[in-house]
C-alpha cells in the first residue's frame, strides 16, 4: 500500500508519496515520469508521521534553509544502477553543482569500471523519484547547459536560485530532453 498527500510550495503544487514509514516520491505538477514508481494500492493520507517530516523539510528549504537529507527517511524505488546515481546526487552540496560527466566518472569508479556513460546517468538522474530532496536540479551539462530536469527548467532555475548558486555560467538549451 502506498500513500499520498499533497504540499504547496512556492513552486506550485507537490505530491508526496509514501509507503507508511519513508519518503518514497517528491513529484511537482506535471513533472515527466510522474509517480511512475506507485504501482498498487494508493490511499491519500496526509497524517503520516512521514510526511509531516517531509513538509517540515520543505518549510525550512523554501525559506532558504539546508536542511540535511538524512533528516528523512528515503526509499526511492529504483535499480541499483539508478540508486547509485542518487546515492551521489546526495553528495552535492547545497548551492553547488555538478556535471553528468562527473556523476558518471563516480559511478565508473564506484562500479569498479573504466567509463560510464553519462547519458545513462542522465536517464537515472530523470527518473529520480523523489527531487528537490535528492537534488537533481544541481546537475548541469558540461557546457553549462540546464537540460535534464524532468519537473521543468523554470523550476530548476529557480530552486538553484533559491541555493544562491552563480547562475552567470548557465544557459537554457534552445532543445533538449526537459524543455
Amino acid at each position: 500500500m502506498f500513500y499520498t498527500t499533497t504540499y504547496d510550495s512556492p513552486l506550485g503544487e507537490i505530491t508526496l508519496g509514501g509507503d507508511g514509514d519513508n519518503l518514497i516520491g517528491l513529484w511537482m505538477s506535471k513533472q515527466k515520469y510522474f509517480a511512475e514508481t506507485l504501482k498498487g494500492s494508493i490511499e491519500e493520507k496526509s497524517d503520516l508521521l512521514i510526511f509531516t517530516k517531509a513538509r517540515k523539510w520543505l518549510d525550512t528549504y523554501f525559506a532558504g534553509g539546508k536542511p540535511p537529507i538524512s533528516d528523512l527517511p528515503l526509499a526511492p524505488i529504483g535499480s541499483e544502477f539508478r540508486k547509485g546515481v542518487w546515492d551521489i546526487l546526495c553528495e552535492i552540496p547545497y548551492g553547488q553543482c555538478m556535471t553528468y560527466g562527473e556523476i558518471a566518472r563516480k559511478m565508473a569508479f564506484r562500479m569498479n569500471k573504466k567509463s560510464m556513460s553519462s547519458q545513462a546517468v542522465g536517464g537515472a538522474v530523470a527518473h529520480n523519484g523523489i527531487s528537490i530532496i535528492i537534488p537533481c536540479h544541481r546537475v548541469v551539462g558540461s557546457n553549462g547547459s540546464l537540460t535534464g530536469f524532468a519537473g521543468g527548467i523554470d523550476k530548476k532555475i529557480k530552486l538553484l536560485e533559491l541555493e544562491g548558486v552563480d547562475m552567470s555560467s548557465f544557459f537554457v538549451p534552445n532543445k533538449g530532453t526537459a524543455l
